[in-house]
């Protein structure tokens, strides 16, 4: 763990750090759900740092509860959505602006779910990103317009994702498309081990995708 001091306010965040076993290619910004610092997001960062990426997690929720984690369960929800609530935007885009100063160049910005929104606040606020990949984000929907992204960004979606119906993510299509939209035979979280939706499947070729889509903006 290491700590970033956030570009919006000063203030002082933990982050997750995961390094390559050699000389990084790179960085990636891994961006969390709303449940924090998970092992599901410890694990993304384990594989970008496989791919040789250098990895941070910025833990966003911090303001409300230095090393926030929230539980599966309906409690765990409940605080996990008024956490992400209570994390106004620009504070979240000077968080990852922090993230991106500590990597290694060139820089990407990836997240999952609130994370995949976050990502795409990232893609139009941050400076220092190359290319950004939104996993099942919901919130995007509601960004469009004054969020335009200044990088190219791939999109990831489960069609089977009760939480987020087609005409979201068709909204997302019509107004950015250049940007590509992939749609996966899952539900929400499929990249999550342990999530009733997981999808192996899914996720490993979503996540080449991915690095691939990555590379193809060094």
């Amino acid at each position: 763990m290491i700590e970033l001091q956030s570009k919006h306010d000063g203030f002082r965040i933990t982050a997750l750090r995961v390094e390559p076993t050699s000389e990084p290619i790179g960085g990636v910004v891994v961006l969390q759900e709303i449940f924090g610092l998970t092992d599901h997001i410890a694990d993304i960062c384990a594989r970008f740092a496989a791919a040789g990426y250098t990895a941070i997690a910025p833990s966003l929720y911090d303001r409300t509860e230095r090393g926030f984690l929230g539980g599966h369960d309906p409690d765990g929800m409940k605080k996990s959505i008024a956490a992400a609530k209570a994390a106004a935007w620009p504070e979240v885009a000077g968080d990852i602006q922090a993230a991106v100063d500590a990597l290694p160049q060139p820089a990407y910005v990836t997240g999952f779910c609130y994370g995949g929104a976050a990502s795409w606040v990232a893609a139009s606020q941050c400076s220092g990103l190359k290319a950004a990949s939104c996993f099942y984000g919901r919130l995007i929907a509601d960004l469009l317009g004054a969020n335009a992204p200044r990088i190219p960004v791939m999109l990831h979606y489960g069609a089977r994702d009760a939480a987020i119906p087609a005409e979201n993510y068709e909204r997302v299509r019509l107004a950015a498309p250049d940007s590509p939209l992939y749609l996966y035979d899952a539900g929400h979280g499929f990249c999550r081990e342990g999530s009733s939706d997981f999808h192996a499947p899914s996720r490993d070729l979503a996540m080449t995708r991915t690095l691939d889509w990555f590379a193809r903006w060094r």
